[in-house]
């Protein structure tokens, strides 16, 4: 059995069964479920209808992540069951990381043991899988702040890009641009979350003031053929997560999601998890529901898959 027939039985088991890369993943929410009740005897529940605010995911975050993993060894034990997630799911590559101001909280402000942590797990849990380390930026966060922390990260060649996210209106995009510019100087890959909530403009604003290789979300470019054409012609991939889009009401259903039409636009798009444990979203769960929604064929979803596990 090939993907295309795996995807054509339904058979989730099987889908799981062949390599898949995750390039959107927050692993603080993307470990297994079961792995978390097993260890800890505590049942984290997804979220089933749409959240009517912001607000409703930061309860829900409260009441299943919050404390309950604010230590060293509690975001040790999110890291591994992020990679036992991975694995069970057939992920091959994995793109996840801390967020700068975690090395503080969480690692005795040392990057070389950030990194080891990650480097470490990876190996014991999930050899097969390759890692590639994220440095994450919080979008509310002073950009003074930030560049203070990102001291420590610049230089270090285990980290493979750089992120950007949060409420996409805390500050202009611009603000970011001597951070990038730096990024860029490090040889890491350029990614931001634009075009959840914000427009198309947006999108192409933020890959050309910041010279991003990749779009985390980016469904609002649908919203203008230029933009589309523009992401296109300038092979700019879209990391996206269709049940994350879902489920935070920013598209209606899953057959009318934009991945078919941003794909069919020529755009490189892959398809990517999120926050697996709040939307109950592994990346096999998202080939099968784009599948059975008709938002894309099997043909179509296997396209994707083996050009996700390629290198932009």
């Amino acid at each position: 059995m090939n993907f295309i027939e795996a995807l054509r039985s339904e058979n989730i088991d099987s889908i799981r069964q062949f390599p898949k890369a995750d390039l959107h993943n927050h692993f603080v929410l993307g470990g297994n479920r079961e792995d978390i009740f097993r260890r800890t005897g505590r049942m984290i529940r997804p979220i089933t209808e749409p959240l009517g605010s912001m607000r409703e995911m930061d309860e829900w975050n409260g009441r299943y992540i919050g404390v309950h993993f604010n230590s060293p060894e509690g975001r040790r034990f999110l890291i591994e069951s992020t990679f036992i997630q991975a694995k069970y799911d057939g992920v091959t590559v994995l793109e996840i990381g801390e967020d700068v101001w975690g090395l503080a909280e969480f690692f005795n402000n040392d990057v070389g043991e950030l990194i080891y942590a990650f480097q470490e797990i990876n190996r014991r849990i999930a050899p097969e899988i390759e890692l590639r380390l994220q440095i994450g930026l919080s979008r509310h966060c002073p950009v003074d702040y930030l560049e203070d922390c990102l001291s420590r990260f610049w230089g270090r060649k285990e980290f493979y890009s750089i992120d950007l996210y949060g409420d996409e209106t805390a500050q202009p995009i611009g603000n970011f641009v001597p951070i990038y510019r730096k990024a860029a100087d490090n040889g890491l890959v350029l990614k931001a979350h634009v075009g959840e909530w914000g427009t198309a403009q947006d999108i192409v604003d933020a890959v050309q003031l910041l010279h991003l290789n990749e779009v985390q979300h980016g469904i609002a470019a649908v919203q203008d053929d230029s933009a589309m054409a523009y992401l296109s012609e300038n092979h700019i991939r879209l990391n996206i997560t269709p049940s994350s889009n879902l489920l935070l009401g920013r598209v209606p259903d899953m057959a009318s999601h934009p991945i078919g039409r941003l794909y069919r636009s020529g755009i490189d798009v892959t398809i990517n998890s999120d926050d697996l444990l709040l939307f109950d979203s592994d990346v096999s769960k998202e080939y099968l529901r784009l599948y059975q929604s008709g938002c894309l064929t099997a043909e179509e979803l296997d396209d994707i898959r083996i050009n996700s596990l390629r290198r932009n």
